[in-house]
C-alpha cells in the first residue's frame, strides 16, 4: 500500500489471514453455480435459487447468532467460522469423488457458508476495532479493500483456467484449504482478548437480536447510509445475471470476453482503495461519503447501451471500472464511519444486521430484475435498474448536515 504506516504484528497476521481467505474465495468465485450446471445439469431456476435463496437463508440464520457472538471473544469465533467453512466446502470434492453430489447438497452448503461468512464478518469488525487505534481504522479498512479487489481481479480467471485443466471441484478444494490457512493465521496472532460482558450482568436476551437493527434505525446518518447501501448494492448486483444473458445469449460474446469484461475493471478496486486515506485527509469524510456515494450510482445506466463487438466490450469494461473505482474508495470510508459510530457492545450485532439487510436487498432486487427481464427483455431490466439507482443519492446525508464526530456512549443495557 502507498500508505506505509505500520499497524503492528498482530494486524499483520490478521491481514495475512484475510488475504489467504480472500484469494481462496476468489479462486472459487462462481464455482457452485458452475458445478450445478456442468455436473448436475441444473436449469436456470435451480441456479438462481443457489445464488439467491442459499445466501438469503444463511443471512437469516446469522441473525440469532449475532447476540451470542457479541458477548464472546471474537478471535475464537472467527477461527471457528473459518474451520466451519473449510469443513463444509471439503464435503463437495468428497461427495463428487464418491458419486453422491446433489443439488440439495449445494443448496445446504450455500446456506451454511453464507451464515458463517456473515458471522465471521461481524466478529472481525469488532475485533479490528479493538486491535488497532481509532486513527488507523481507515488505513486498515483500505488495506482490506485493496486485498479484496485484487483477489477478485486475479482469482476468477485463474479459477476458470484451473477448472478447465483439473476439473469442476478443484477451486472448491482450494477455497476450503484457504479457510484452514486463514484459521492458522488467526491463531498465530496470539495475545489475550478480554471476554465482553452484558452491561446488566446477565446473558443476552432474545430481544437483543434486534439491537443492531435498532441502533442503525435510531441513528439518522447510519440509517440513511444503510438504506442507500442496500439499494445501490442490490441494484448493481441485480444487473449481473441480466448482463450475463445479454452478453452471452443475445449479443453472443465469447466466454473469454465475458470473463475479461468483469476481471479487468476489478483493477479499479486497487486504485480506489489506495486513494481512500488520502482523499479523506484532503476533503473530509462527510464530503467523500456524499460525493463518491453519488458518483458510484451514475454509471450503471451505461450497461443498457451495450452493443455487439469490441465497442460493446469496451463499454462494459468502462462502466464497471468507473463503478468499482468509486465503490472501492467509498466502502472503507463507510466501514470506518460505521465502526466509529457504533458502541463497542453493539458492533457485532450492528454489522450482522447491516449484512442481513444488504443480502435481503440483493436477493429481492435480483429476483425482481429476473422477473422483469422475463416479462420484457434483459436490456429493459438493465435500463430500469440504471434509472432507479440514479435516485439513490437522495438517501445520502444532506451536505448541510455534518455527521457528528463522536463515539456513542454505551447505554446501560445491551
Amino acid at each position: 500500500m502507498a500508505d506505509g504506516r505500520r499497524l503492528g504484528r498482530r494486524f499483520g497476521w490478521l491481514w495475512a489471514a484475510y488475504a489467504v481467505s480472500a484469494y481462496g474465495s476468489g479462486l472459487g468465485f462462481g464455482a457452485l453455480p458452475m458445478i450445478a450446471v456442468l455436473v448436475l445439469h441444473a436449469g436456470p431456476a435451480e441456479v438462481a435459487a443457489l445464488s439467491a435463496v442459499g445466501p438469503a437463508v444463511g443471512a437469516l440464520i446469522a441473525v440469532p447468532v449475532a447476540p451470542w457472538v457479541e458477548f464472546r471473544r471474537k478471535r475464537p469465533v472467527m477461527i471457528a467460522m473459518d474451520l466451519a467453512r473449510c469443513a463444509a466446502l471439503a464435503t463437495v470434492p468428497a461427495a463428487y469423488a464418491l458419486g453422491h453430489l446433489g443439488f440439495a447438497h449445494l443448496l445446504v452448503l450455500s446456506t451454511a457458508t453464507a451464515a458463517a461468512r456473515i458471522t465471521f464478518g461481524a466478529a472481525s469488525g469488532a475485533y479490528l476495532k479493538a486491535l488497532v487505534r481509532p486513527d488507523d481504522l481507515l488505513v486498515a479498512q483500505a488495506r482490506f479493500e485493496f486485498t479484496n479487489w485484487s483477489s477478485i481481479a486475479i482469482g476468477p480467471p485463474l479459477g476458470g483456467a484451473a477448472i478447465g485443466l483439473l476439473g469442476p471441484v478443484v477451486t472448491v478444494t482450494a477455497d476450503a484449504l484457504s479457510h484452514l490457512l486463514s484459521a492458522l493465521g488467526l491463531t498465530a496472532i496470539g495475545g489475550g482478548e478480554e471476554a465482553p460482558r452484558p452491561t446488566d450482568g446477565k446473558r443476552p436476551r432474545i430481544r437483543a437480536m434486534l439491537d443492531g437493527r435498532r441502533h442503525i434505525a435510531g441513528d439518522p446518518v447510519l440509517r440513511a447510509l444503510c438504506l442507500n447501501n442496500m439499494l445501490v448494492s442490490g441494484l448493481i448486483m441485480a444487473t449481473e445475471p441480466l448482463l450475463a444473458v445479454l452478453l452471452l445469449d443475445e449479443l453472443h460474446f465469447p466466454p473469454w470476453q465475458y470473463g475479461l469484461a468483469f476481471a479487468v475493471p476489478c483493477l479499479g478496486g486497487l486504485i480506489g482503495s489506495r486513494l481512500a486515506p488520502r482523499v479523506v485527509a484532503r476533503h473530509g469524510r462527510h464530503r467523500v461519503l456524499r460525493t463518491v456515494g453519488t458518483l458510484r450510482a451514475v454509471w450503471l445506466i451505461g450497461l443498457a447501451f451495450v452493443r455487439p463487438g469490441a465497442i460493446g466490450l469496451v463499454t462494459v469494461i468502462a462502466v464497471e471500472l468507473a463503478i468499482i473505482i468509486n465503490m472501492s474508495l467509498y466502502t472503507p470510508v463507510l466501514a470506518t464511519y460505521r465502526l466509529e459510530h457504533t458502541p463497542d457492545h453493539l458492533v457485532t450485532r450492528t454489522l450482522a444486521a447491516w449484512s442481513v439487510a444488504q443480502q435481503a436487498a440483493i436477493a429481492t432486487l435480483t429476483a425482481l430484475g429476473g422477473l422483469l427481464a422475463t416479462v420484457t427483455t434483459p436490456r429493459t431490466a438493465l435500463t430500469v435498474a440504471g434509472l432507479l439507482v440514479l435516485a439513490t443519492p437522495l438517501l445520502l446525508p444532506r451536505p448541510t448536515r455534518t455527521p457528528p464526530d463522536h463515539r456513542h456512549p454505551a447505554p446501560t443495557t445491551p
